[in-house]
């Protein structure tokens, strides 16, 4: 594990209760991996699941907490990040309260200071959702 809960919360600009991540588990220049324990009080969990906008939020914070990382690691300013657009999204279950999902996203391309990347998150090995999202990475 490369991070906490109490790290994470420093690479990313969410903070509490909008942190979807629990541990950042691997990353490199290319994919990283997080882990998260869904909570009933949780602000995406509604009648006992995880809803697919928490998983699309996840998804989007475990390509924030890459970018903070690598920030960090070079000692410069953690940047903001915004979705420019979500495609092909999938939600082929929904994780349940008491559930640990592991996230993966991969970096399929970057031009500038925009990034197209690859998410599936996964419990137990089942894959629950994936999609494309292109972000958007302001620099100061």
């Amino acid at each position: 594990m490369l991070a906490d809960k109490e790290a994470v919360v420093k690479m990313i600009p969410q903070a509490p209760p909008m942190v979807m991540i629990d541990h950042l588990l691997r990353t490199d220049e290319v994919v990283t991996e997080t882990s998260f324990a869904i909570t009933d009080d949780n602000v995406f969990c509604n009648n006992g699941y995880f809803s697919a906008s928490g998983l699309t939020e996840n998804i989007a914070q475990t390509a924030a907490v890459r970018g903070g990382y690598l920030a960090m690691s070079e000692q410069k300013e953690v940047n903001i990040g915004f979705i420019g657009a979500i495609r092909k999204l999938v939600v082929h279950n929904l994780p349940k309260v008491g559930d640990t999902i592991e996230t993966r996203i991969e970096v399929k391309n970057r031009v500038l200071s925009f990034a197209l990347v690859t998410g599936q998150v996964f419990h137990n090995g089942q894959l629950m959702a994936e999609c494309d999202m292109r972000i958007f990475e302001k620099i100061e």
